[in-house]
């Protein structure tokens, strides 16, 4: 049985999200195991690095999957490349140790939100950015962020309330990137919670609204969901890169 890695990207916004569904055509997981499968003849499952949700992009999704077929890496990537619709690429194919899982093996993930506050025209990144227009306190962000960092109980920042494993995670940066049309927020961490960095997007914004003070953000460790901030939108947030 030979174990195979994809490096994967894709514009999620068509799509219901990562995660196969039941009678459903639109996922990630679902459009590459419909193809793999019909490529090699055989059923194929698929193993992200994780889940992301509707209408969220991936630059460096990892995958892999286990078949019985003996055809080149190579020969999976270009039959690959020609099943697959425009918005889902394959960077890579390859044969991997039995052991590598892509879920599993995965040390630290990097995503990236983009807010569109300019008040110009955004016409073309319309499906990759946030929009909301308006002026952002950087510094009390930035103070926020730095609040953020570093081992925490994240339960107020899962969106899964019926959460029971640990919601403590490592988020080892958080680096905040301003140019004349956007803020990117980069968060790089050893695990993300269901819709854990939209929420802390979203805790981030407000404080840069002057609607929640910085100080305030060691209250929410081990917390509530209602005691963080607001769910941010979807098609701002980019999986970049896992780290093995």
């Amino acid at each position: 049985m030979r174990n195979l890695r994809l490096d994967v990207c894709y514009d999620g916004t068509r799509y219901r999200g990562w995660q196969r569904l039941p009678g459903k055509d639109d996922t990630i997981q679902g459009k590459l195991e419909t193809a793999l499968s019909r490529i090699l003849g055989e059923p194929i499952e698929i193993s992200g690095s994780g889940r992301t949700d509707a209408g969220v992009h991936a630059r460096g999704q990892v995958a892999n999957f286990h078949c019985e077929s003996t055809m080149p890496a190579a020969e999976i990537l270009e039959n690959l490349r020609r099943y697959l619709p425009e918005d889902i690429g394959i960077y890579s194919c390859r044969d991997v140790s039995p052991r590598f899982h892509a879920r599993l093996n995965a040390k630290e993930k990097t995503y990236l939100y983009r807010i569109w506050y300019s008040d110009a025209p955004c016409v073309f990144d319309r499906r990759y950015v946030a929009v909301m227009r308006e002026k952002f306190d950087l510094g009390a962000m930035e103070q926020a962020a730095q609040l953020l960092r570093g081992e925490h109980d994240f339960s107020a920042f899962c969106g899964n309330a019926k959460m029971k494993k640990s919601t403590v995670r490592f988020i080892r940066s958080i680096e905040i990137q301003k140019d004349e049309n956007e803020l990117r927020l980069y968060f790089t961490g050893n695990g993300f919670l269901h819709n854990m960095v939209r929420i802390l997007v979203g805790t981030l914004v407000e404080v840069g609204r002057g609607e929640r003070q910085p100080e305030s953000i060691p209250e929410l460790f081990g917390g509530k969901r209602a005691e963080a901030g607001f769910l941010a939108p979807a098609q701002g947030l980019c999986l970049m890169e896992v780290q093995y």
